[in-house]
């Protein structure tokens, strides 16, 4: 009888064991999976940009709750940790995880970003950038130039560039007559049209439009306008559009990217794509909706350019294309594409 219950007394530590063990074993299984990752991402955008509320902090709230808080986002406004222009190589370093800038700011190291950031007086209408990109295959075409530099590049959104100015644009001496903050092909293009356009930071802009450094700018469209305060001190929003392009872009560290398990890699590119379409035509509403509170709240005015001002600003816009395709072999068949696109429409 001592004997069995010696027996007995020593199954029992054993089932004991095994259970602990067991159990350990499977609370230390969902520590691995439940790994987290925080990216530090610096914006192009000053915290009062309608975009910055809009895009990205829009997909900070749907990369952490599509990865169950895995994947957090430490956001920084523009020029918080690096200058606008100097955040494409820090993230192609793996210096920061994650950033947002216009193509423009890239134009040193991406042949394609003159296109990107759109050729003035190309397309018409919204919907026609948006073809470009994804069903043409212009934003791959980005992503495999960028992927040279282990950038993942995704386009925000494509939406129209339009002026604010102080006074009206009456004629072509008004034109040629103003200061512009500008940036970019957009920049190049004034310049060259005969106004004079200038590079100004976005969290300066206000400050340099109030005080008549500059005569006008553009910050998007209306709703930049409005959310950098520009309408209290720039009465006149000019169209149409000096360009329709995906003026604003993610970029992420092909590193960072790839230190993601499998499935967070697949959420980020597919987040990163949705986001394009939502905010494209989220963009377009509110673009309307915006103007018209301008117009009632602040007294804003549409200025149309006459026609002989359009008419000198298409001539000097399509002289640059060919200047854009001559960039690279990648920027050559990009305007070949864009051509025959526009060609296709009517516009050429």
């Amino acid at each position: 009888m001592k004997l069995i219950a010696n027996l007995r007394k020593t199954l029992t530590v054993y089932a004991s064991a095994l259970t602990l063990g067991t159990a350990a074993a499977l609370s230390a299984t969902p520590a691995v999976a439940q790994d987290t990752f925080t990216w530090k991402v610096q914006s192009h955008w000053p915290g009062s940009s309608s975009s910055y509320t809009d895009s990205l902090e829009r997909i900070k709230r749907v990369l952490e709750e599509r990865t169950d808080g895995r994947l957090k986002l430490q956001l920084y406004e523009a020029g918080s940790l690096f200058k606008a222009k100097e955040t494409f190589n820090a993230v192609s370093r793996g210096i920061l995880e994650m950033g947002t800038i216009s193509p423009a700011y890239a134009q040193d190291k991406i042949s394609l970003a003159g296109i990107a950031s759109g050729l003035p007086f190309a397309f018409r209408n919204v919907w026609e950038a948006a073809y470009f990109h994804q069903n043409l295959g212009f934003e791959q075409m980005l992503r495999d130039e960028a992927s040279k530099y282990g950038v993942y590049w995704a386009t925000d959104k494509v939406y129209p560039t339009e002026m604010v100015v102080k006074k009206p644009i009456n004629n072509w001496d008004d034109f040629t007559s103003l200061k512009i903050r500008s940036s970019g092909a957009l920049q190049k293009f004034l310049t060259e049209a005969g106004a004079a356009a200038s590079y100004i930071p976005g969290s300066e802009l206000y400050s340099a439009l109030d005080s008549g450094i500059v005569d006008g700018a553009h910050w998007g469209a209306a709703q930049g306008a409005y959310s950098m305060g520009l309408y209290e001190v720039a009465k006149y929003h000019v169209q149409p559009a000096l360009n329709i392009a995906g003026t604003d872009v993610f970029i992420v560290s092909q590193k960072a990217l790839d230190k993601l398990p499998e499935d967070m890699q697949k959420i980020v590119k597919d987040a990163l794509n949705e986001q394009f379409w939502i905010r494209t035509n989220e963009y377009q509403y509110k673009e309307r909706i915006t103007l018209a509170k301008a117009i009632a709240e602040q007294g804003v005015q549409v200025n149309k350019l006459p026609d002989e001002v359009q008419d000198n600003l298409v001539k000097t816009a399509q002289t640059m294309w060919d200047a854009e395709g001559e960039r690279s072999e990648e920027a050559k068949k990009a305007l070949d594409m864009l051509k025959s696109y526009l060609s296709d429409l009517g516009y050429l």
